[in-house]
């Protein structure tokens, strides 16, 4: 079965990117993609500000740290991911970016698929993100999610999306999870 990871994006004490990332594994598992999911709560990673000796593509998934070594394998067993970023400052968050750092061909030939959100629909975080990615040889989707803070959540923190965005999360499920199964046959 296709393995599709829901990693989030923050973590802070009040995020509320936890509650996005619940909310889109339920949406998907309400559907019939045949893809099973997952929340990786990169909160559960906690990794000091990357400064190892070699680049990730050189240290042939042998880390320095158990925490990055769970990390990896953790990314390498998913097909696919579909990464729940708030915009900070126009870019992803710090600790997103940090742990992406970390590792790179536990990305490889996979899709991804990207739910941004924030006071400008989390646009530039989801275009920082892509860019991102694709350093680490992976699919980005063309359709991407994009909740306003100011519409899609209640006082800021409550997460309650209108649900005009149904079909673009459908697309964005969907899409994720049949490049994952596509790029399974050359991996």
């Amino acid at each position: 079965m296709t393995k599709i990871g829901i990693v989030t994006g923050s973590t802070r004490e009040s995020r509320v990117n936890l509650q996005v990332a619940e909310w889109l594994k339920d949406f998907a598992e309400k559907m019939d993609t045949g893809a099973e999911f997952e929340i990786v709560d990169i909160k559960d990673y906690d990794a000091p500000v990357f400064k190892e000796a070699l680049p990730p593509l050189m240290a042939n998934r042998q880390y320095g740290s158990d925490v990055i070594n769970n990390w990896s394998a953790k990314i390498d067993s998913l097909d696919g991911y579909i990464f729940v970023t708030p915009e900070y400052n126009k870019a992803v968050s710090p600790a997103l970016k940090n742990l992406l750092d970390y590792i790179g061909p536990e990305f490889g030939n996979k899709s991804a698929g990207i739910v941004g959100y924030g006071s400008t629909l989390g646009v530039a975080a989801t275009l920082s993100l892509r860019q991102i990615l694709s350093n680490f040889n992976m699919a980005t989707v063309g359709p991407f999610g994009a909740f306003s803070l100011f519409t899609d959540f209640e006082e800021m923190t409550k997460f309650a999306p209108a649900e005009l965005h149904n079909p673009t999360i459908e697309s964005v499920i969907t899409t994720t999870v049949n490049w994952a199964n596509g790029l399974k046959t050359i991996r």
